[in-house]
């Protein structure tokens, strides 16, 4: 699999799954336009581009001068761990959820837009959350935003079927990321995580970069309006 000629946006790519995307990308020859908010990267491929912005402020208008006036595909990474019990959650905290979750990826495809139709090819992919598949506790506002965003991908995978640009959602459990150092922190931790999952491990941002590179490129092709669970099992199967 050979990306030469190929252009992805990556919002997100300074860290953990993003930053193993953008790895994979740049291993196969694409160019990578990377956005995130809070932290500089590091730049050591000629094929890689870097922009500072935060995608939730109200003008994102340099995402435009930007990005290349094509692109096969756009990733957007950004999530939140807030974790709490429904009564102490604010409404400003399912407002940031949103705000990060929905509302950023939606201001981005709105710019990217364009630059996909163009490539005849494009492919978009989100990311959501084993907790709108099956009820975990204090999960009701980060499962809510999600679920938000599946909808909105699978509208607009039926939308845009006739200019030929997929849109498809990763939905992982808990993956070795800095989101969930927290729930990592301890050996006793990580042998609890990992004997929720019916693959007696937890995940690793490796396991969800390679599908997202395989929704990115020709030979998903056929996928579109999905949402598929990379979670060791855990929503779908029970072993006796």
């Amino acid at each position: 699999m050979k990306l030469d000629q190929q252009n992805y946006l990556v919002i997100g790519g300074s860290k953990g799954i993003g930053a193993t995307i953008v790895n994979r990308l740049l291993n196969e020859g694409a160019s990578v336009y990377t956005v995130s908010r809070n932290q500089t990267i590091k730049i050591d491929n000629s094929k890689q581009h870097h922009l500072l912005l935060d995608v939730t402020s109200d003008d994102i208008s340099e995402l435009q001068k930007f990005i290349p006036p094509i692109l096969q595909g756009v990733v957007y990474c950004p999530g939140t761990i807030a974790l709490k019990p429904f009564t102490s959650l604010k409404l400003v905290d399912f407002q940031n959820d949103i705000n990060i979750n929905l509302f950023g990826a939606i201001k981005v495809l709105q710019i990217a837009l364009p630059a996909l139709k163009k490539s005849e090819t494009g492919s978009v992919v989100l990311f959501s959350t084993i907790a709108t598949r099956i009820g975990l506790k204090f999960h009701s506002s980060i499962a809510a935003a999600k679920a938000a965003l599946e909808g909105l991908a699978k509208s607009l995978a039926a939308e845009y079927a006739s200019a030929r640009i997929r849109f498809n959602v990763i939905a992982p459990s808990l993956t070795n990321t800095s989101l969930a150092a927290n729930f990592l922190a301890s050996e006793e931790k990580r042998q609890m995580a990992a004997d929720r999952h019916p693959l007696q491990r937890f995940g690793e941002p490796a396991d969800i970069a390679d599908l997202a590179v395989f929704l990115l490129t020709p030979q998903s092709s056929w996928i579109t309006g999905q949402v598929i669970g990379v979670d060791g099992g855990m929503s779908a199967i029970r072993p006796l």
